[in-house]
């Protein structure tokens, strides 16, 4: 682990070396913009060139698409339950934030409003790789086909045989995936974004990556919509002297263990004796952990401990941060959380690690990261629906409005469009 202090007189610029932005990697964008170039010029043809160079796995147009036939059908009880809870619970949040449509009359006498409409079509992207994220399946295409989305298309990894993870098949399936395509990396984004003889473009591209993947999301945005850029996953944990260190150890570890090695994990406490008892804990228990190569990266670079005078300064350091994920394992955690502004996701007390996010609670996993909690939120279902304002004018309210709209016609110099409105007087 490593140490920060406020007793430091170094210790505000430590800080900031924490929430700095991950710079873009420029030989990952050149190499990315290359093969996008390629997908939009060739189609299919890059799609089964880029499968062969860098998955290993020869494709045809004829089989990227992932048949019935090979959906499983053999997956535990236990899996398929564990499923089912999680769709329920994101079907049910997601609901509650579906956008109404509504009008009202405004001081001209003029109706104005908003109406919804889910996009047509969206693509979901899974990563596969040492941990492939079944329950992202369900933190995305269950939400899209919650807000009425049609067409879900999703891409996907496959192995060397042309086989995709049957666990993310059958999540993929069961939260309402239209087509599953077995196809990975930035190719599968341009594909998307793009379209190819076989892969109908789509109009929105959501879900995580690596840095590949993300590149490919932000050079196509524009063309398509994006939910957002997130990156490796990170955790902040508030604590105090009542706070259980083998917890807060725990739930570093499960951190660290996503592969990446760049994640994060930082505990924030007033209490030194609990950051100490955690890096004792968290020590033992990397010992034997299975992903253990995995995370010794993260551990060595991306552990932190941050000695604060008091749980106030601790809200200001995670203001300042602005984390993925916050655990609040100190006491009054509903009273911390008042102040705090700049996360990704909150879990209040010491019973709900991020896990619980990460799996079953109801919102979506997909977060912002690296400090970008300070401007984006997390996914939601007001990401899959386009916003359409209405106005509707009569020649009374029209004539109320017809001064302002010429002064700022002759303000921006602009005659016709004060014309416009005044012709019709």
């Amino acid at each position: 682990m490593q140490w920060l202090s406020y007793k430091q007189k170094d210790f505000q610029e430590r800080l900031s070396t924490l929430v700095a932005l991950q710079a873009v990697d420029d030989p990952v964008e050149k190499s990315v913009a290359a093969i996008l170039h390629e997908v939009a010029a060739k189609g299919d043809k890059a799609l089964i060139t880029f499968a062969q160079k860098f998955d290993n796995v020869s494709l045809s147009p004829a089989n990227f698409a992932v048949k019935k036939s090979e959906f499983p059908k053999n997956l535990s009880k236990s899996f398929q339950q564990a499923v089912s809870q999680t769709l329920r619970n994101v079907q049910d949040f997601s609901r509650q934030s579906i956008p109404r449509d509504w009008e009202k009359t405004n001081q001209d006498g003029g109706r104005v409003g908003e109406r919804y409409f889910p996009f047509e079509r969206v693509g979901v992207y899974i990563p596969g790789g040492t941990a492939p994220l079944v329950s992202t399946c369900i933190m995305t295409i269950a939400i899209a086909k919650t807000a009425g989305v049609k067409e879900i298309v999703v891409c996907t990894p496959c192995d060397q045989d042309g086989k995709v993870n049957p666990h993310v098949l059958y999540a993929a399936v069961q939260s309402g995936a239209t087509e599953i395509y077995r196809i990975g990396g930035a190719h599968a984004i341009g594909a998307m974004a793009y379209g190819t003889d076989t892969i109908k473009r789509v109009d929105k591209i959501v879900g995580p990556g690596n840095a590949y993947v993300t590149a490919a999301k932000r050079q196509v945005y524009g063309r398509v919509d994006i939910d957002l850029i997130a990156g490796p996953s990170e955790v902040l944990i508030i604590a105090d002297k009542h706070s259980n260190p083998s917890y807060i150890a725990m739930d570093m570890l499960a951190q660290a263990e996503h592969g990446s090695g760049n994640e994060r994990a930082i505990l924030v406490t007033d209490d030194e004796a609990v950051g100490h008892s955690t890096a004792q804990h968290l020590a033992q228990y990397a010992l034997d952990h299975s992903r253990k190569e995995l995370t010794r990266p993260v551990l060595k670079k991306g552990v932190y401990v941050i000695h604060v005078r008091n749980l106030k300064q601790a809200v200001d350091v995670t203001n300042f941060i602005a984390p993925e994920h916050l655990e609040i394992h100190a006491r009054s955690a509903r009273s911390i959380m008042k102040d705090i502004r700049n996360v990704g996701a909150v879990f209040l007390g010491e019973f709900t690690p991020a896990s619980v996010g990460d799996f079953v609670a109801g919102p979506s996993h997909v977060l912002p990261t690296g400090g970008t909690a300070r401007s984006f939120s997390g996914l939601s279902i007001t990401d899959f629906f386009r916003r359409m304002s209405v106005i509707e004018y009569d020649k009374l309210s029209l004539r109320k409005a017809v001064e302002t709209v010429e002064e700022f016609a002759t303000a921006e110099g602009l005659e016709a469009h004060g014309l416009s409105a005044s012709i019709r007087f």
